[in-house]
């Protein structure tokens, strides 16, 4: 029996009570109308019913001449409607019984699951998940559904296989041999979509058979259908909270994933791989994944959330990932969206060591080179945001700061008044921290005068020079 809360609604669809006709002209109208004047009239009685009208408690009686008069049409508007009225329509009695009248509904279905129309099959068979909780409806159509697993049309299959699985989550005893009757299904399927369903449904009716069937298929995982494969990482992700025994086949089998073509399947399974073990090696590998998504994705959104995992996996890993830091930076080549090459940035930092400093200032210096041939609109930006980060790495690693002192120094004269004034503010640092690099800097900057255009920029230099200024013909120089 279904109860009244079982069959509530939360859509109220907007109806004139003052043009609503009564029952005995709902009637004539389904008795003697047309097919769209039947359509107007269920369309009107569905809607009242879901609103909760005061007059729906005549509906009842119209029943009847729904199944004599609209239930036998072939129009296939008025057999979707009839599947809308039959999910909201009353089918119990005041005593909670099954009205004698769905008895001649529950015919109407099963012959509609037999139709030669692949169609009609598959719309009733998704019609059946909308009405599962309603046990003694369905217990009568189960051998018909069953009997759609092995119909021609995939369109069929696939909606038979959802129609079961919705019924079984409500009722497991209708269909007790669930599990043997989807393994079976699964050996003689061949449609993509058929099996994804198929195998959802057998992980939630024996969960030791769908993980059986995926050490079946192990390695070869990597040639299924994308929606299958997101299905198996799901299943394996369940089965290791109960510290599967599985485990190592389990980190074997998600590694092929790391390989897909799917960037959907990619992130899932290196985020998998993540929770399975913490074997540098295959840590390393989901993080690779991870570049490679960032490289490859053209959306900035996925970009930014990637690499917000592949920080917390690097700050849960620390100097296991620093090997990539190159493919990281490679990052900041194929994107122009200036939050993401701050993200890019930000882990290439925090990954950097004196062991590949030199490697990530020479990319960093090449990158700030391009910047000055790009016309860009977000250039100077881009610009900006690579002098702070040399700035940072030079003040951190005093081995190349002499390096790039010079080079950024060659953007004094920007007419990006921000990056040249994040240059002044480094070569002040540098001088200050690096007396040894006084002499060459200062002469620098004295050649550098003339190119300077802003006012703030050409005080800082002034400051500077005044102030690290020791050698008489240096003075000199500058006074001239």
């Amino acid at each position: 029996m279904a109860s009244s809360s079982d069959s509530t609604c939360y859509t109220v669809v907007f109806e004139s009570a003052a043009e609503y006709p009564s029952t005995s002209e709902l009637r004539t109208a389904l008795q003697k109308g047309s097919d769209e004047v039947k359509i107007d009239t269920l369309r009107k009685i569905i809607i009242s019913t879901i609103n909760g009208n005061p007059q729906a408690h005549v509906q009842p009686t119209l029943m009847m001449p729904i199944i004599q008069y609209v239930l036998t049409s072939k129009n296939k508007h008025l057999k979707k409607l009839l599947h809308f009225y039959w999910e909201v329509c009353p089918k119990y009695d005041e005593q909670g019984k099954l009205k004698q009248e769905m008895i001649l509904v529950v015919n109407a279905i099963r012959n509609d699951l037999q139709h030669p129309n692949e169609y009609i099959r598959g719309a009733t068979l998704r019609f059946l998940t909308k009405i599962a909780k309603d046990a003694e409806l369905l217990e009568p159509l189960i051998p018909t559904c069953r009997s759609c697993l092995e119909h021609r049309h995939s369109y069929v299959r696939k909606n038979a296989v959802f129609a079961l699985y919705a019924i079984h989550r409500e009722f497991e005893h209708l269909i007790p041999d669930a599990a043997e009757l989807m393994g079976a299904f699964l050996g003689a399927e061949t449609d993509s979509a058929c099996k994804r369903n198929a195998f959802v449904f057998l992980a939630h009716a024996s969960m030791e058979k769908a993980v059986e069937y995926i050490l079946n298929v192990g390695e070869g995982i990597g040639s299924l259908d994308e929606s299958l494969q997101m299905s198996f990482i799901e299943v394996i992700r369940l089965d290791c909270k109960n510290d599967s025994a599985h485990r190592p086949r389990y980190i074997r089998v998600i590694s092929e994933l790391l390989n897909a073509s799917s960037h959907a399947v990619k992130y899932e399974a290196a985020t998998t791989l993540t929770t399975l073990t913490q074997n540098p090696a295959a840590i390393k590998a989901a993080a690779s994944s991870f570049i490679n998504l960032v490289i490859k994705e053209s959306d900035n959104n996925v970009k930014l959330i990637v690499l917000e995992r592949l920080e917390t996996l690097r700050s849960k890993h620390d100097h296991v990932l620093d090997g990539l830091i190159m493919d990281v930076l490679q990052v900041l080549s194929n994107s122009t969206d200036m939050e993401v090459r701050r993200k890019a940035i930000a882990i290439v930092l925090s990954m950097t060591s004196s062991r590949n400093v030199e490697e990530v200032v020479l990319f960093l210096k090449k990158q700030l080179q391009r910047t000055q041939e790009s016309d860009t609109e977000k250039s100077p930006e881009y610009r900006q945001l690579l002098i702070q980060s040399i700035h940072v790495t030079a003040i951190k690693y005093s081995e190349v700061a002499e390096s790039v002192v010079h080079a950024l120094m060659d953007f004094l004269g920007d007419s990006n008044n921000p990056s040249a004034l994040d240059v002044v503010s480094f070569v002040r640092e540098v001088v200050e921290k690096f007396p040894h690099l006084r002499s060459a800097i200062t002469v620098k900057l004295i050649n550098t005068l003339t190119e300077i255009k802003s006012g703030k920029v050409f005080r800082g230099v002034l400051w500077i020079i005044g102030e690290y200024t020791e050698k008489v013909e240096v003075i000199q120089a500058a006074m001239r």
